[in-house]
This record gives C-alpha cells, structure tokens and sequence, in this order.
C-alpha cells in the first residue's frame, strides 16, 4: 500500500515536471517566434548607403520577378525575411505595377505594404542614351511606361501616324530631344509620342529657329548633322562647335560630307574602329562617301549639346579632320588636303601600331 503510494507521487510528480517541460519549450518557442516575428516585420531590412534606388513593375510581372528585381539591386539585408513576409501578407495577389524608391531604413513590412498598396509609386525618369535604331528607341521607350516595344514601333513606322506629328518615318527620330523627362506609368504610347513632340515644339525656340535658317537648315537637317558630329566628338563637347564648322563648310563647297561615322551606321556595324575600303563600298543613302549632301536621317539622337554646336558653329576655313595620333580624343584641323593626308598618315600609323586593324 505504501508503495502504491509512493509511486502515485513519483507519477505525480513525473507529470508536473513534464508539464513545467513542455510548457518551457512552448513558451520558448513563443518568444523565439515573437522575436523572430518583431525581427523580420519591423527591422529595417533596406540599406542603400544613400544610393538613391528604384525598382519598376512591369505589368503582368509575377511576385517573384519583382522580388528578385528589388535583391538585385543589393540594398536587401536578409532575403529570405523579404520573401517570408511577402508570403505572410500574400504580395501574389496585389501585384501592382509601377517604379518604386528602396527607401534606406524600410523595414519588410513597409516595402511590401508599399507594394501590395501602390503607394510610394514614382514617376517614370525617360533619358535617351546609345539610341541609333528606331527599334533601339522602341525598346527604350518600352522601359519607361506600360507599352510594348512592337506599339512603338508600329506608331515609328506608320507614315500616316508619323505624317500627324508632321514628320516622316524616318525623320521622326529628330523629335526625340535626349533630356530627362517625367512620365506616369499609365501614359499609353500615343501620349508619349506626342508628350514628345510638345518637348520638341518647346525646345525649338525662336532664337534657335533663326539660328538654323540663317544656315540655311531645316529643323531636322540640323539634328541630322548633330548626330554626326556627336558621333564624331563623343568625348570633348567643346570640339563639336568646330567640327560643325567643317561639315557646314563643306556642305555650302558642295563637297560630300565623308564623315565615317555614317559608313559605320550604314554598315550597321557598331563595332567597327577602323573604316577600311570595303564599308566606304556599302550602297547606302547614309555612305556620305558616297553620296553628297545629308544623310535622310539622324545616325544617333544627338545632345542637346551637339545641337548646339550645329546652330553656333566656329567660323574657320577647315574642310578636314581627323583624329589625334595621341589617342586623346581630339582632333587634328587642316585648311586642305595635303595637310589632311600627313595628319591621316600620322594616324593611321597609330593605329597600326596600336595592332587597331579594323
């Protein structure tokens, strides 16, 4: 009997203690969870180093696309939070397209929120850098609102579309002036394009309008030859107005403009470094080896900077030029063809040297 009763207390007691066991673990877990719970809800989880950061949403884009959109831009501290918290305030079905700033300091919490609501949603930033193509404009136009390359280029190279903003499909391209423009996401590709061409209207000044006609250009003759002479002084701005100054003195000679730049274009080879005898043989309207006078359209969407250059050119009598043997980016000016040749000499022979063959 009193071993029955010794052996109800050890039970007893064999239970309270798993009791107090359990209850230990699960109140540990408790506040394992609860802190693991504050930690990836409301713990800054974004560092930017104050690197301004963005991300767009595009349309149709899944939660997952997005995700790794926002970790490829490094300002994610713990990713696998980013994605536990997603799930948690299911980001799948409140995927809102748009650009959002990566604020420093958000924590997972206030991202997805912001995601998930639309909020913190920015305008769309346009600049136009390396565009030669129609299609290269297409496909940066794409990037900047909720289009598709093919609406842009099918407005590009509709000559009844392109005639309504009274231009051709191929001077079109001149309306583009490269600055940095502001757009809403929801902007259809018709607004844009005529957002565009009231961004032309204005940058057409009256001062720069008399400018060109006293050279005897057309607004688009003048963005064509800036983007040659661009193509020409990539990297020294202050050059361009003297660079200008040649190609306008020939034109007024009648000479062919024989700028290289538009053999490359007409070769559409943009890796080419070295012009040789077969790309000055391409049968091309824009082989201005072959043919006088302006290409039919821009070989590049010129600066403003280039254009510039164009409408106040240095007044000189330089018909040549050709680039510095020093590999400096400038250029060296002749008055004719015999001082060209001995600067063309000088540098070809750099090139060679340099083990620059094509």
């Amino acid at each position: 009997m009193a071993k029955t009763r010794i052996d109800y207390k050890a039970k007893a007691t064999r239970r309270r203690n798993r009791f107090a066991y359990v209850t230990g673990v699960i109140g540990l877990l408790l506040i394992t969870f609860s802190y693991y719970f504050y930690q990836v809800f409301f713990t800054p989880n974004v560092e930017t180093k104050g690197r301004p950061t963005y991300v767009v949403v595009r349309r149709g884009e899944t939660a997952k696309a997005v995700l790794d959109s926002i970790e490829a831009t490094g300002v994610i501290v713990d990713k696998l939070s980013l994605h536990f918290v997603a799930r948690l305030l299911k980001y799948d079905q409140l995927v809102k397209p748009g650009r959002y700033e990566l604020k420093d300091g958000y924590t997972n919490r206030q991202l997805i929120n912001d995601l998930r609501t639309g909020s913190n949603k920015l305008p769309l930033i346009l600049t136009f850098q390396n565009i030669r193509l129609r299609e290269d404009l297409a496909r940066k136009l794409s990037t900047t609102i909720d289009a598709q390359p093919s609406q842009f280029d099918s407005l590009l190279s509709s000559p009844a579309y392109t005639k309504s903003l009274g231009f051709d499909t191929t001077s079109i391209l001149t309306m583009f002036i490269p600055n940095t423009y502001e757009l809403l996401w929801n902007t259809s590709a018709d607004n844009l394009m005529r957002r565009m061409k009231k961004e032309y209207e204005k940058f057409w000044t009256p001062e720069r309008d008399a400018k060109r006609k006293k050279l005897g250009l057309s607004r688009a003759e003048v963005s064509v030859l800036a983007s040659i002479v661009e193509a020409e002084q990539q990297q020294h701005a202050d050059e361009r107005p003297r660079v200008a100054g040649v190609y306008l003195n020939r034109l007024k000679r009648g000479m062919k403009l024989q700028a290289d730049p538009t053999v490359v274009y007409a070769n559409h080879d943009f890796t080419i470094k070295r012009v040789l005898n077969v790309h000055l043989a391409k049968d091309s309207p824009y082989n201005t080896y072959k043919y006088a006078g302006l290409p039919p359209g821009p070989i590049n969407l010129p600066s403003i900077a280039s254009i510039d250059a164009v409408l106040n050119p240095e007044s000189h009598d330089y018909l040549y030029f050709c680039a510095k043997e020093d590999f400096s980016g400038y250029h060296a000016f002749a008055r004719n063809e015999q001082e060209h040749l001995v600067n063309a000499r000088r540098y070809q022979a750099a090139l060679s040297r340099a083990g620059i063959m094509k």
